[in-house]
């Protein structure tokens, strides 16, 4: 069966992937489910097309000098100092033409369904069309995939496609290709070179290709070294004063730390890598099978999948916070490719293996991923069937949140395109295609005259934090820190009430308040400023 007719097997289901992800992620830009990063994103791109290229006054708000230093964000900030992503100019030109956040999300979904249509190609290297579609199938069905296409746009969903052509490339023999795809890897982050050091030892370690495995090594790790400790500092301190130690810190001595004083740090004391490797052990093992699960647990035997995706796997084990063991964000995407690649080399080993009961037992564990993707609520894209607590009961139906969409969709109408804006975090990304933009509480950034003001407009959503307050701490104290806020502000007359509908109070510097909007505003505040 040549290709072109055996790639028919997989559209079907790529393209449902592809249609079903697309009505998610849109629905939860369109209900105002995006959130922050979205909008980050957004402006970056917002601002290359105005040639003020990696610039934001959002990724500002979470530098190091803002964040520890007590600066103020400045517009003119440039991104690449938090994380150096020129690959993100590939996409560029799609979004000059349509200028939107939702354009990200729809780039996102096509890049992560495309790497599946490669994964297939690369299978049928290996596999008969039976074991290649299943393989396939097994990716659109994988948690570590579907999580992190349901959520803000982000720059890891260009490694799928990336790696799985890479590796494509390497047995086709085609060089060209294959180190256009590396310098491309590359330039996704500034921590991707780890999945392409994990392609290098594979091709060292297998013997096949040991002379451009050892290249593929020495150009990505050197690549990281230089990047990081060199190159990076010229945008700011993030690297080394923020995300190291946020991630890493527990490997340094002070409060700030290169990345070779925390691979120093890693190696020089063996008992504490160990000790971070395994623990939490409950989560730890809980991860790998979730990575496993959709492959029916092959990976776990497979050598080649260990020497690929052991590598991402051991940046995720030896950090530190909640995120990076969480199989439904981003960074669980780095993990894919090895696993998967490592899979079809094992079953090209052992064909008889794909008996009737073990393809039962499969389909067993696809329907199982899927499953469990689905109950998840990745990213809460499915707030609308699955409630976010039970004890106390908080769930937003599908009416109750489009007909709260509907009462201030006029209350954004009425910030003008080129104001300085602040909002909370849901209404972020439809503000942010904009020069001047931060997150409630902020108010003061510094402009391209390098004066600092405070932005023309505020806009909060707290009908939304009201909703999820009762079972969340956060939401409760995010409320009562922007009604505390907004009090202040409109009692010393710097901002006025210009709008209220349904829980989002808009505000304008230096404007009178109107006084139907204030007595909304009133109303709202008597019921939750005790914390009900």
């Amino acid at each position: 069966m040549s290709i072109g007719n055996s790639l028919r097997l997989v559209l079907p289901v790529a393209v449902i992937f592809f249609v079903l992800c697309l009505i998610f992620t849109l629905h939860r830009y369109y209900s105002f489910y995006a959130s922050f990063d979205q909008g980050i994103f957004n402006q970056v791109f917002w601002n290359g097309i105005h040639g003020r290229f990696f610039q934001s006054s959002l990724s500002s708000s979470l530098s190091t000098n803002v964040v520890h230093g007590g600066e103020v964000p400045t517009v003119y900030y440039h991104r690449l100092g938090q994380h150096f992503t020129p690959a993100l100019l590939l996409w560029l030109p799609i979004y000059a033409l349509f200028p939107s956040p939702a354009t990200l999300t729809v780039i996102q979904v096509t890049l992560i369904a495309a790497a599946g249509l490669v994964l297939y190609l690369l299978a049928r290297q290996y596999l008969e069309p039976p074991l290649a579609v299943m393989i396939t199938a097994s990716y659109y069905a994988a948690n570590a995939v579907i999580g992190p296409t349901l959520c803000n746009f982000h720059d890891i969903c260009q490694i799928p496609l990336f790696v799985f052509g890479l590796l494509l490339a390497m047995e086709k023999r085609w060089w060209r290709l294959f180190w256009v795809l590396a310098v491309l890897i590359l330039a996704v982050r500034e921590d991707s070179g780890i999945e392409l050091f994990g392609v290098g030892i594979y091709m060292i370690l297998s013997k096949r290709f040991p002379r451009a495995g050892l290249a593929v090594c020495t150009l990505s790790f050197g690549y990281m070294l230089v990047l990081t400790n060199l190159i990076m500092p010229l945008f700011s301190q993030d690297i080394s004063q923020r995300f190291m130690m946020e991630r890493f810190g527990q490997y340094a001595d002070g409060d700030e730390a290169s990345t070779m004083q925390i691979i120093w740090g890693i190696v020089s004391n063996p008992i504490r890598l160990l000790v971070e490797l395994i623990t939490p052990v409950d989560r730890t093992i809980k991860y790998l099978l979730g990575q496993w699960l959709p492959l029916a647990f092959v990976p776990a035997v497979a050598p080649a999948s260990w020497a690929i995706a052991g590598f991402p796997l051991l940046k995720l084990f030896l950090g530190k916070g909640d995120s990076v063991l969480a199989i439904t964000i981003r960074y669980a995407m780095t993990v894919v490719p090895g696993l998967f690649y490592g899979a079809i080399i094992w079953w090209s080993q052992h064909p008889k293996a794909f008996k009737p009961s073990f393809r039962r037992f499969w389909v067993g564990c696809i329907c199982l991923s899927l499953f469990f993707s689905f109950t998840s609520n990745p990213n809460r894209t499915f707030y609308f069937l699955i409630p976010d607590a039970v004890k106390p009961w908080v769930h937003v139906s599908l009416p109750q949140q489009w007909h709260h969409v509907g009462q201030f969709r006029s209350l954004l109408a009425q910030i003008p395109r080129d104001a300085s804006v602040s909002a909370t975090t849901y209404l972020v990304p439809h503000l942010s295609s904009r020069r001047e933009i931060l997150r409630l509480p902020q108010l003061e950034l510094r402009n391209d005259a390098r004066e600092v003001i405070k932005v023309d407009y505020a806009i909060a959503d707290l009908w939304q934090l009201q909703q999820y307050a009762p079972a969340f701490k956060s939401d409760r104290a995010a409320l009562q820190e922007l009604i505390q806020l907004i009090d202040r502000l409109t009692t010393n007359l710097e901002y006025g009430i210009i709008g209220f509908e349904d829980g989002v109070i808009l505000l304008q510097k230096s404007a009178t308040s109107k006084e139907e909007a204030k007595a909304a505003w009133l109303a709202f505040r008597q019921g939750v400023g005790s914390g009900e």
